[in-house]
């Protein structure tokens, strides 16, 4: 008879400390300065939203502050689906008033990403569309987040949370400048060609739509690549004219604007120099007023 007592008590034991355990890593993720913490707890309004994968990551929101009086909010993570992006600014023209606009880098749009997907579990009890897409893209991971609440947290989105627990977010470019092997080696390495299908088309177009419904100025555009790296992307001009024909609405391709090689950190991603020198041509464009 105590045998058979022990099996629920360890039951109850580990649903008590899973609960409690979620509970407190809750109320740690809501402290954090992490872009996507202050998102869904009301303290990310902005002027400006910013979004893409890691190449959306290169619009330095201190220079773009300094040069613009306004605030920014960049939505951007490391390989960051379209899908996923459509819910965070969803998101977050449910919790606050329109920003003037919404910059996207449409490179974000090459990809399906089940996996990150699922790791933004840790904010799936603030939003029903986070939800949803989870629930639909990784399935496992949404019902193991329902029976674990610890589960939730088991992910590099959570870690990042963490580590900007105490410090600012805004700036995760780096001064390095692309090696001397990187360069010598760019007609040697394979280009990485963009690809994209109906539905990341519709989930980009959704997104427009859905942004200039709320009044917000949408601009499209192509942020800068390595200029030997971006000729071999052979595909490149198709996946932006699908882009232009789905939405209607012209991509502004700055994917060969910069040259100077002490503006960029590898091929696909520009450094705080070459960022600064970027904006100044948004500026100069009217893309950022």
């Amino acid at each position: 008879m105590r045998k058979a007592l022990w099996i629920p008590a360890c039951l109850l034991l580990f649903f008590v400390g899973d609960r409690l355990g979620g509970f407190i890593l809750s109320k740690i993720s809501a402290e954090s300065n992490f872009r996507y913490a202050r998102l869904y707890q009301g303290k990310a309004e902005a002027d400006i939203l910013l979004l893409g994968n890691s190449r959306g990551l290169i619009f330095y929101q201190p220079y773009i502050e300094e040069k613009t009086g306004k605030s920014t909010l960049n939505l951007s993570y490391n390989s960051m689906p379209i899908d996923l992006g459509r819910v965070m600014v969803s998101d977050y023209l449910k919790k606050y008033k329109a920003p003037e606009l919404l910059i996207i880098d449409v490179t974000m749009c090459d990809r399906h990403n089940e996996k990150l997907i699922a790791g933004f579990n840790t904010f799936s009890d603030y939003s029903e569309e986070l939800n949803n897409l989870i629930k639909e893209k990784s399935e496992k991971s949404w019902y193991a987040g329902k029976i674990s609440k610890l589960y939730q947290y088991n992910s590099e989105v959570f870690q990042r949370t963490l580590y900007y627990l105490r410090k600012s977010d805004e700036d995760w470019l780096n001064d390095q400048v692309i090696s001397p092997t990187m360069q010598a080696n760019v007609e040697q390495d394979s280009a990485v060609e963009l690809t994209i299908d109906d539905y990341l088309l519709t989930q980009l177009n959704d997104l427009v739509l859905l942004a200039e419904s709320k009044g917000v100025k949408v601009e499209l555009v192509a942020n800068p690549y390595y200029p030997p790296y971006v000729k071999k992307m052979h595909y490149f001009y198709d996946f932006i004219g699908r882009i232009n024909a789905k939405t209607n609405k012209k991509v502004r391709d700055y994917s060969r604007a910069l040259s100077e090689v002490n503006g960029f950190a590898d091929y696909q991603h520009l450094n705080k120099e070459g960022s600064k020198k970027y904006i100044d041509l948004l500026l100069e464009d009217g893309v950022l007023r």
